[in-house]
């Protein structure tokens, strides 16, 4: 299989909050919208995020269209995670988790947007590499 390009989708109550914090806060532009709807593209993430209106009539399967959210981490792997921090914690972004290191050489923050998506930024320890199992 060949994939072309990854997109995530996720169901919000307000997709322009979440949109604009995306824009804002991780530098991803509009790359198509209609009502209850907008795609957005990175020019180096390799991913495109996607907002839906909670409940949109065309949302298939039916079942599952819900507000998304529930144990979802949008995770970044970026340089200079401290620098990034403070540049979004200024902003006025609600800080989940300020940085911290765990022992297996993940440092981390996270923050959560206006619907309560969790969005989290990774830098690699110098000379740590993920745990395996």
């Amino acid at each position: 299989m060949h994939i072309n390009q990854t997109a995530i989708s996720v169901n919000v109550p307000d997709v322009e909050a979440s949109a604009d914090f995306a824009r804002s806060n991780f530098g991803f532009q509009d790359q198509m919208s209609s009502e209850g709807f907008v795609s957005l593209g990175h020019s180096t993430a390799g991913v495109n995020l996607i907002f839906l209106a909670t409940g949109l009539a065309t949302f298939r399967p039916a079942e599952v269209a819900g507000a998304a959210g529930q144990g979802l981490l949008l995770v970044f792997v970026v340089d200079g995670l401290d620098a990034e921090f403070a540049r979004i914690q200024a902003s006025g972004a609600r800080v989940v988790t300020a940085p911290e290191t765990e022992p297996w050489g993940e440092r981390f923050c996270q923050f959560a947007d206006p619907n309560g998506l969790i969005w989290q930024l990774v830098e690699w320890v110098e000379g740590a590499s993920p745990a395996t199992s």
